[in-house]
């Protein structure tokens, strides 16, 4: 007996970083998101070394899951760069953002940034203001002035409401129905503003 789909999801997303972590909520229904949150945990203007800003944002991320009970979390994977100790900086925040969420016993899983700017945009290449833009009109907000790092969250949990199939209907007749934002768009033409 195939496994019963689940229509109704909260989605947490997560951009690490040790200055800004960006996060974003979503709550999933059948083909429809809600944004529910989006923010960021800003830690560069304030003093305290590195294991001080990695409780902080242990305990945010904690706070925001005891909140909206999250049912899954899309965070983003590390990527190489030519700096060491800013990869390891990086490491230690997704670290323990990941800890909180595996403290709740939430699911994880990671996107490398390409993955998610496709999923969202179409083009693996896209420019965060591009990305910013298309949120906007999948998920009907306005985001003016707002922090980049607070939609690149938002990005990993709509990439993973896209990826996960969590936006399928149940099949009919052995058919699957397409999935990915264009189908969503193609299915909500609503959702789409003209600027």
């Amino acid at each position: 007996m195939p496994a019963k789909i689940q229509r109704e999801r909260v989605i947490i997303g997560v951009d690490p970083g040790t200055n800004i972590t960006g996060y974003g909520i979503i709550h999933c229904e059948g083909q429809n998101m809600k944004l529910l949150a989006l923010g960021i945990i800003d830690m560069s203007k304030k003093g305290g070394d590195h294991p001080d800003k990695l409780k902080k944002i242990f305990e945010r991320i904690l706070s925001l899951i005891e909140e909206y009970k999250p049912d899954e979390m899309a965070i983003e994977s590390p990527f190489y760069g030519k700096n060491i100790q800013s990869m390891l900086k990086l490491g230690r925040a997704q670290g323990v953002a990941m800890a909180a969420a595996l403290y709740r016993e939430i699911p994880i899983t990671e996107y490398a940034p390409k993955k998610v700017k496709m999923a969202v945009t179409g083009n693996g290449n896209a420019s965060k203001e591009q990305v910013k833009n298309m949120l906007e009109r999948i998920l009907n907000f306005s985001d003016e002035g707002g922090v980049i790092d607070a939609t690149d969250g938002l990005a990993l949990a709509v990439c993973h409401f896209f990826q996960k199939g969590l936006n399928k209907s149940a099949p009919v007749k052995g058919k699957k129905k397409p999935v990915g934002w264009g189908a969503f768009l193609s299915e909500n033409p609503d959702r789409l503003k003209k600027r």
